[in-house]
């Protein structure tokens, strides 16, 4: 298997832009009609557009959250929280985030996912590049979350357009 070198970032700004540019192909999801989001895909794991858009803005509004931390101090509880839950109950802790957004009308899931990646972005250029660009372990977790995880749920995509069409 070939390795994959992560881009190492010099500046705040350029990882921003490359979130930027990994998102944009998601927000299709959200200018789906409803019954094509509703729609399980056998393709994407069984998960529907509606699933597939909680599960990343979940994710982002968790990091939204830790990125507010680091705005005003040093560490982030929120992400150490994070990390220590994923470390205890792994992909059950996706089930237990999913469950807290299931009610949710779709009108609201699709206004987080339009306005967290952004909001994210606009904290993030005010928080001092040395809490999470220059922070290695803060910035594990943002990366993971963003463009790492955009990249593990490409094939996903894929599969909830073409069904959509």
């Amino acid at each position: 298997p070939e390795a994959t070198i992560a881009p190492m970032y010099l500046d705040g700004l350029s990882f921003l832009d490359d979130e930027r540019e990994t998102w944009r192909p998601f927000e299709a999801l959200a200018d789906l009609p409803d019954a094509a989001l509703e729609r399980p895909v056998e393709a994407a794991h069984g998960w529907s557009g509606r699933d597939l858009m909680i599960h990343l803005a979940m994710w982002l509004e968790i990091a939204l959250a830790g990125a507010k931390e680091l705005a005003v101090a040093e560490e982030s509880p929120t992400l150490r929280r994070a990390d220590a839950d994923w470390d205890a109950k792994g992909d059950a802790m996706n089930d237990e985030l999913a469950a807290a957004w299931a009610d949710l009308p779709l009108d609201e899931i699709r206004t987080r996912f339009r306005t967290l990646p952004g909001e994210l972005r606009g904290y993030l250029t005010v928080v001092p590049e040395s809490r999470w660009l220059k922070n290695a372990e803060a910035f594990r977790w943002l990366s993971e979350e963003t463009i790492d995880h955009y990249a593990g749920h490409e094939g996903d995509l894929a599969a909830i357009l073409a069904a959509s069409r």
